[in-house]
């Protein structure tokens, strides 16, 4: 059963976000996970000449890519965080735009090689309603890759999450968590030739891993 995302509040949510996690001192990195030097880089991409980031926060990611002479797009619900991030970035040639990803989906004729999120809009997307739309806006052979947290056992499906703590004003999203046999199944649903979801054990052993999910257009 879809779930009654807010947008407004959700907006609400992200900008609250981009006031603490923005560091304008940060420089251009590209990973995966959440751990400094750990797993897997933009080679899951492979050799992409358009990308887009969906959910794109602040922007370390796309500028990376940028400075590679990608031609790097990136999209994000708080109108403060991308504020920031252009004029952070906007010297590497990255572009940022503010918007919600299924109506930016649905309205664009853009195509990209590869659409991606860390820790993302993937995360906060319905995935029944996503994953058709980014298929479609990949060029032929595009990749579609995402991370975010592994789904806590026993708790799968759209699961609400407060932002900011449980004292104040009820700041709140829902977020997607599955098995990633779970993953791939939506993915292959949604017409994706290829798809591939597993768990990157942290470098720390007991501690929170990295799903890491990625899946191919039809060539």
């Amino acid at each position: 059963m879809p779930v009654p995302h807010d947008i407004g509040a959700e907006t609400e949510l992200w900008d609250t976000y981009a006031e603490s996690a923005f560091k304008g001192d940060a420089e251009p990195v590209f990973r995966w996970t959440q751990y400094a030097g750990h797993g897997p880089g933009p080679e899951l991409l492979g050799s992409p000449e358009t990308v887009l980031e969906i959910g794109c926060g602040t922007g370390r990611a796309l500028a990376y890519l940028a400075r590679q002479g990608v031609t790097a797009h990136g999209l994000d619900l708080s109108p403060i965080m991308v504020k920031k991030t252009a004029e952070r970035w906007g010297h590497t040639g990255a572009v940022f735009k503010c918007g919600e990803v299924l109506d930016h989906l649905r309205d664009c004729t853009d195509s990209y090689d590869a659409i991606y999120s860390i820790f993302g809009a993937a995360w906060f997307a319905d995935p029944s309603q996503l994953f058709p739309l980014a298929r479609e806006r990949l060029s032929p052979g595009g990749v579609f890759a995402f991370s975010q947290p592994p789904a806590i056992p026993g708790a799968y499906g759209p699961q609400g999450m407060y932002k900011g703590g449980f004292t104040g004003k009820a700041l709140f999203t829902y977020r997607y968590s599955y098995r990633p046999a779970v993953w791939e199944r939506h993915l292959i649903r949604a017409g994706f030739a290829t798809a591939d979801a597993r768990v990157f054990d942290a470098p720390e052993p007991g501690h929170i891993g990295t799903l890491i999910v990625r899946a191919t257009a039809p060539g």
